[in-house]
């Protein structure tokens, strides 16, 4: 069960789309906590999320989308109409791009629905680290919003680290947070690891993290988030924040870019005890953006 917050992060969406979405009774969560009102959902939703995305991208209204939804859309005649969607899009004007390329990230992870990466999911300790780090904030999980964030973010702390004659002791990385409940956007830490010499900021060793390196750009890598969510929740286990991405390569080809994706976790809580509250996780899907 994920908190609202990590269902945003995974599903790469805003907390108020999907406070929306309950609203109207499009998807609404799994679970209600009836003392708190916290809303929890399940990795089995992010299926019908991804539809809801693909279907208003080809230019449905909210009540047609439900209707489509309502008929058992499969996901090949979804395929049609995003193929169809991709080549009106190839031929408007330059404006119209980035709306392709929302389209193709969510094409990508609805044919990827249903796998799940038993060979590449690694779990294994995080060790601490000291990071020249920057801040700031995206408006979503939204990987334009992020990646404008991101990059300059890298570059300053990268020129920190220069001014200062320090190396650096590791590939870049970030992390991120949802804003408190109520608030809306993400706050995003990005730098490089240092021994020292600069300020920065300490991250603490993780006992247990599931880890997988994603292959690709930017676009495709929310296949590969999901993915991790799905086997971490089938594991029966807890996603504990911080993550962290670590971009291991950025540069050539973006098909051979590497993004090594970790989230925390820990066994969840014995029965007859209380669990800890919970934190919204500040991985964010939308990793590997290449240095510049």
């Amino acid at each position: 069960m994920f908190t609202i917050g990590d269902f945003a992060a995974y599903g790469q969406v805003s907390v108020r789309m999907l406070r929306h979405y309950d609203a109207i009774g499009l998807l609404p969560p799994a679970r209600v906590d009836p003392v708190t009102g916290h809303r929890g959902y399940e990795a089995a939703q992010l299926a019908r999320l991804n539809r809801i995305i693909a279907l208003k991208d080809l230019g449905f209204s909210l009540r047609q989308v439900a209707v489509l939804l309502d008929d058992r859309v499969d996901a090949e005649q979804l395929r049609g109409m995003l193929r169809l969607r991709r080549a009106e899009l190839a031929a408007a004007a330059a404006a119209a791009a980035d709306r392709l390329a929302q389209v193709e990230r969510r094409l990508l992870t609805i044919e990827s629905e249903g796998t799940m990466p038993v060979d590449e999911v690694v779990v294994k300790p995080l060790p601490a680290l000291r990071v020249a780090a920057l801040s700031g904030t995206a408006d979503s999980f939204d990987p334009r919003h992020l990646g404008a964030v991101l990059r300059p973010l890298l570059r300053g702390a990268r020129a920190l680290i220069a001014a200062a004659g320090v190396q650096a002791a590791g590939p870049d990385l970030a992390w991120f947070e949802p804003l408190p409940e109520g608030a809306y956007g993400v706050t995003v830490h990005a730098g490089v690891p240092v021994r020292g010499g600069v300020p920065y900021v300490l991250l603490p060793a993780v006992p247990r993290a599931a880890t997988l390196v994603h292959r690709g750009s930017p676009e495709s890598v929310l296949a590969s988030i999901q993915k991790l969510a799905r086997w971490v929740e089938a594991a029966g286990l807890v996603p504990e924040p911080p993550g962290r991405e670590h971009f291991l390569t950025a540069g050539g080809e973006p098909s051979s870019w590497l993004t090594e994706i970790q989230v925390p976790v820990a066994a969840p809580a014995a029965p007859g005890r209380t669990p800890p509250a919970a934190v919204p996780s500040p991985l964010r899907p939308g990793g590997g953006f290449p240095r510049s």
